[in-house]
């Protein structure tokens, strides 16, 4: 018997002298039994020891100041830590406060949302540890879990109209005009690619996450515009799905499928004759089919057709790899396997960067200092040489985004019929570009 105090031990004695006396009075046994464990109970209680104390030392002067010393300081060095301008900060957070706004106790002040949304901000910004932002803003890591998925839900829905699909034909021409302006590339609706989002194995999950590569990740498939902007994401597909069989997991491909996207009817390219489709341009990930448009995958030399439509359509294509590029440069939470274990946080962190990035291109105040001159790839317009964006530098080395496999697939032949034709129009006088043959 462990040790009891004498006024237990008192107790204890006279209900085993009662219990032998009385062995036969199975009422009073069941009494006798119940106050044992009254006792017991009662010993343990006392004996629990009491929280030292309530709040760590170095929490109870939180450091809710912040964001007032970086109001002082100069805007640059505001837009670094926050990757956003003052007015952006705060306009965001105006339509995200009424969510994740807590009332202050009497025992104990509310961690205001400002901060909140800066500790989130921060969070996707650097990829930083809970660790390490806990001692930043003097708040608990347990507190960082708890509040990072009501953030992150805001910032997603107040966000939501920032990546719109296109619906109309109008708007599908205005994508397919600017693609071809800026990139020579007629009756392109988009660039689109994926992603491998590198996790820790999610909670409760055996191999569901376990991709090609041997890691654990969901994917990010998006298609961008002709001014890195994404018109379509796809976020939260299991790793160990088929790379090919990501998009025809999307809504987007469903809808292509059934002719529900609005796309423009098939028209034909300038001095040709045969009507082409409206088309995405892709990499060798995808399957070439009537809308999707990939290169040609053999040794081609130094000026043949099929060279130049592979030349054509990478500088198309580019523009999603930068899209890609720019938002793991930015928000380095890419950089390196996200380690967090739930799933739908997961979700929310990829959609909250990549809201925030469409976001952000479309602010006059802060699309400049977000995307700055040079992050992107550029060609010299004589030469058509390809310059690489800062981006590539920036993210050299990362492990946090990996490619999506390369399969060959036989292609149906009305889409190899298409891609013909797109090789011949860039091959002809009206169509061609005067450096395309140069292209190494």
């Amino acid at each position: 018997m462990p040790f009891l105090c004498p006024h237990y031990v008192v107790i204890t004695q006279s209900i085993s002298s009662v219990l032998i006396e009385n062995m036969s009075d199975s009422s009073l046994l069941v009494g006798i039994s119940a106050a044992y464990l009254i006792i017991a109970s009662a010993k343990k209680r006392r004996d629990k020891k009491k929280r030292s104390i309530w709040m760590k030392n170095y929490l109870k002067t939180r450091n809710f100041g912040i964001i007032d010393d970086l109001q002082l300081d100069e805007d640059i060095v505001f837009r670094n830590f926050t990757r956003m301008s003052r007015t952006n900060f705060y306009y965001l957070l105006k339509k995200i406060e009424p969510e994740i706004e807590k009332q202050n106790t009497r025992f104990r002040e509310a961690v205001p949302a400002k901060i909140k949304f800066l500790i989130t901000i921060r969070f996707l910004a650097t990829g930083d540890s809970f660790s390490s932002l806990m001692y930043l803003f003097k708040v608990s890591k347990q507190f960082i879990s708890e509040m990072l998925p009501t953030v992150l839900k805001a910032i997603v829905n107040a966000l939501q109209n920032y990546i719109k699909l296109p619906s109309s034909d109008h708007e599908w021409r205005s994508i397919a005009e600017e693609y071809n302006k800026r990139w020579n590339f007629p009756h392109c609706v988009g660039a689109i690619d994926g992603k491998h989002v590198v996790i820790q194995k999610p909670e409760n999950t055996i191999s569901e996450f376990h991709n090609y590569k041997g890691t654990d990740s969901i994917v990010l498939l998006g298609i961008a515009d002709a001014n890195y902007c994404f018109t379509y994401v796809n976020v939260g597909c299991q790793g160990r799905i088929s790379d090919g069989g990501v998009f025809k997991n999307t809504s987007f491909s469903k809808k292509l499928e059934k002719n529900e996207l609005g796309l423009p009817e098939c028209e034909a390219l300038p001095g040709r004759m045969m009507k082409l489709p409206y088309v995405l341009v892709a990499d060798d990930a995808f399957a070439l089919s009537e809308n999707i448009m990939k290169p040609y995958a053999t040794d081609l030399n130094k000026g043949s057709p099929k060279r130049v439509f592979n030349y054509r359509l990478s500088r198309a294509r580019r523009i999603i790899e930068n899209t890609f590029g720019l938002l793991s440069a930015v928000f380095r939470i890419f950089r390196k396997p996200i380690e967090i274990k739930v799933e739908e946080t997961i979700v929310n962190i990829v959609l909250a960067c990549v809201y925030l990035h469409n976001f952000l291109r479309m602010q006059p105040d802060s699309a400049k200092f977000y995307s700055t001159s040079g992050c992107f790839d550029n060609e010299d317009s004589s030469t058509g040489e390809i310059i690489p964006g800062s981006w590539r530098e920036i993210t050299s080395g990362d492990t946090g985004l990996r490619q999506l496999r390369s399969i060959p697939r036989k292609p149906a032949s009305n889409a190899t019929n298409i891609r013909e034709e797109f090789k011949s129009y860039f091959m002809s006088e009206i169509g061609s570009l005067p450096f395309q043959d140069k292209y190494l």
